[in-house]
């Protein structure tokens, strides 16, 4: 089994979604970039399931992404710092907002995440998305250990990284 069939299994047929979100912000030319879970994969060295896909488009160009995006059979749901959309799979497309992540596209790489071609946010980007999303106290106590997860995968597979952990982050995961 490829690791996109598998991904397909997982998401029931997520890869199909993904790929059409790619293809029609490609065709466009809309700066953009994975971050989140899809990001996670891509730097550490083992990677887990995910039916969550979170991305970054370049601001001024979100509506035209959204626009595009349903004309290509997604369904859109606006929230205050995201615009939701469900493809015909389990995964949940979640187009955040919210500036911090303004320049990750800026720094993206082009990254092979389950057999699908896409860009991802730099090494750097990613652990400081990761960081800002584990420090959010608003965010389900189980969403805040995922993070931490991650953080803590992205750390064993990049242990440079570790010096650029805030100390109360540091002070939680194991020595390396």
């Amino acid at each position: 089994m490829t690791e996109r069939q598998f991904y397909d299994w997982q998401t029931a047929g997520g890869g199909g979604d993904v790929l059409r979100l790619v293809e029609t912000l490609e065709r466009l030319e809309i700066p953009w970039c994975m971050i989140g879970g899809l990001a996670v994969n891509y730097w550490a060295d083992e990677p887990m399931a995910t039916a969550d896909v979170e991305v970054i488009i370049a601001a001024e160009r979100v509506d035209e992404a959204v626009t595009a995006l349903v004309k290509e059979g997604f369904q859109a749901k606006r929230f205050e710092w995201s615009v939701n959309l469900k493809g015909s799979s389990k995964v949940s497309v979640q187009i955040s907002t919210d500036e911090i992540y303004g320049e990750f596209p800026a720094h993206s790489v082009a990254a092979d995440v389950h057999g699908i071609l896409m860009r991802v946010a730099s090494l750097k980007d990613t652990l400081a998305g990761k960081i800002v999303a584990w420090q959010d106290q608003k965010r389900r106590p189980s969403k805040r250990q995922k993070d931490l997860l991650d953080i803590m995968r992205l750390i064993e597979s990049h242990p440079e990284l570790r010096g650029d952990l805030p100390q109360e982050l540091a002070d939680q995961l194991p020595a390396s």
